[in-house]
């Protein structure tokens, strides 16, 4: 049964890489976007962001 629980959380982990993959893409871009404007506010939300996608991708690399 725990064999079952851990292929289903690997399952579900590779699923949620995918979908951190694309907000990472819009996040950079946002980054991009802001960094041209020179709006320091949006940079400083953006980098936020990014920040927490990595924590999570780091989180679900290592599960």
């Amino acid at each position: 049964m725990k064999q079952v629980v851990n292929m289903y959380k690997k399952g579900d982990g590779n699923r949620r890489l995918a979908v951190l993959r694309l907000e990472l893409d819009y996040e950079l871009a946002t980054l991009y976007d802001a960094m041209v404007e020179n709006n320091e506010d949006k940079k400083r939300e953006t980098k936020q962001k990014l920040e927490r996608i990595r924590q999570e991708w780091m989180r679900l690399q290592n599960a």
